[in-house]
């Protein structure tokens, strides 16, 4: 039986979208089930503020009455930096190993894609580039830390199958907190900063506008970079919400020069460890494991998801040095919490200078995302009678936006 594909038009659906990777990794060891909670609030446009200002669908791929597959297609007018190409993406790609199933979802995405005049498409985002990056390509083996993204090995073959081409290299580098520091290292961690600069921690009491510095420094640092799209005030203050429960003052730290907040750094318990065996339900008694693993127990892993340094700084001595005192700054409460390992991600492939401070502390890159990308050429009127064809080998079900 051929595939059908279906878009999410209503909370049921979307509960049935949100399921396809549990079929998927039902026998990946290394795969942490997200909770259900909080993958609702993601695809809620009351909850994420990028669901309000992209046009954003969703659908799934059904076959002989099963859900075998899941994708959606995003068109952010933020991305939108070049008047010669429109770039629209893909993402939340989840399937059985199935050639048929990722045509079909490709396609459909594609399609859709090419109607709003999109000429580039991209992927995977779940759902921007803000939020889960690429595709996993190496590193299957270990689960994925908090906000990153996990995926079959033989997805990547899949994608490339249909004229996917790497766009980007993302790394995810690990630090091993038991291992002791090389005597460089701890060189480079000793050198004082000039008595202009100084750090500090995260201050509760004026914790929106704290927030609203990490978002300006993110913005202004990160906005040279390849993909770059600017977190809004809005999903700042999403951010905001999201992460309060997490964060604690030790592992958040800013460097002022001249008392200007000028660089900043978050680290994060990686609660996906603490989650993992309670297949996306914090009902009847997911609530107080998960308070147990977080309060008494604590997780043995941390996620630095957030860092910047402003522009200005770039190529200067100091520039230079405080993200190296940043990281070193977040380790002795990384120490206090019982963290082994950090995570730091994701550095962009080209990134060599950030890839060579953390090579020389230790670290590693034991995870790759790839961002896939694929020019949309065939016109309209061409697309119009292909789907129309009586071969054609999709079933498209009337287009909705969830």
């Amino acid at each position: 039986m051929t595939i059908e594909i279906v878009p999410v038009t209503d909370k049921a659906m979307l509960r049935r979208f949100i399921r396809v990777p549990f079929a998927v990794h039902e026998h990946d060891n290394a795969w942490a089930p997200p909770l259900l909670m909080e993958r609702e609030d993601a695809f809620s446009p009351k909850t994420n503020p990028f669901l309000r200002r992209a046009e954003v669908c969703f659908w799934l791929a059904i076959r002989d009455g099963r859900d075998v597959g899941r994708i959606t297609a995003q068109i952010d007018p933020l991305a939108q930096q070049s008047l010669d190409e429109r770039v629209g993406d893909f993402g939340c790609l989840s399937a059985e190993d199935d050639p048929e199933a990722f045509a079909a979802l490709l396609r459909t995405a594609e399609d859709f894609l090419r109607s709003r005049g999109v000429t580039h498409v991209r992927g995977p985002f779940s759902l921007s580039i803000n939020e889960e990056t690429g595709l996993l390509v190496d590193g299957f083996d270990t689960p994925p830390m908090l906000l990153m993204g996990h995926d079959p090995v033989y997805a990547a073959t899949r994608l490339e199958a249909l004229g996917y081409r790497k766009e980007k290299d993302v790394y995810a580098y690990m630090l091993d907190m038991e291992a002791p520091l090389s005597s460089s290292a701890r060189r480079m961690l000793e050198r004082p900063l000039p008595a202009s600069v100084t750090m500090r921690r995260l201050n509760f009491k004026d914790y929106s506008n704290e927030i609203r510095r990490i978002v300006d420094i993110y913005n202004d640092a990160w906005s040279g970079n390849w993909g770059f799209v600017p977190l809004t005030e809005a999903e700042g203050e999403a951010m905001a919400k999201q992460m309060r429960m997490l964060l604690d003052d030790r592992l958040v730290w800013f460097v002022e020069a001249d008392g200007q907040a000028v660089a900043f750094i978050v680290t994060l318990p990686n609660i996906n460890e603490a989650i993992r065996d309670l297949d996306g339900r914090l009902f009847p008694f997911g609530w107080a494991k998960l308070l147990w693993r977080l309060k008494m127990r604590r997780v043995k892993s941390a996620r630095v998801p957030l860092m910047g340094v402003r522009r200005s700084l770039s190529g200067t001595l100091i520039g230079s040095a405080i993200p190296l005192q940043l990281i070193g700054s977040a380790l002795p409460g990384a120490v206090a919490f019982g963290f082994r390992s950090i995570e730091l991600s994701w550095i962009l492939e080209d990134n060599l200078p950030m890839r060579r401070i953390l090579e020389r502390l230790g670290a590693r890159a034991y995870k790759t995302y790839r961002v896939y990308g694929k020019r949309l050429a065939l016109a309209a009127e061409a697309l119009a009678a292909q789907t129309s064809s009586p071969n054609y080998p999709i079933k498209l079900a009337p287009q909705a936006q969830v």
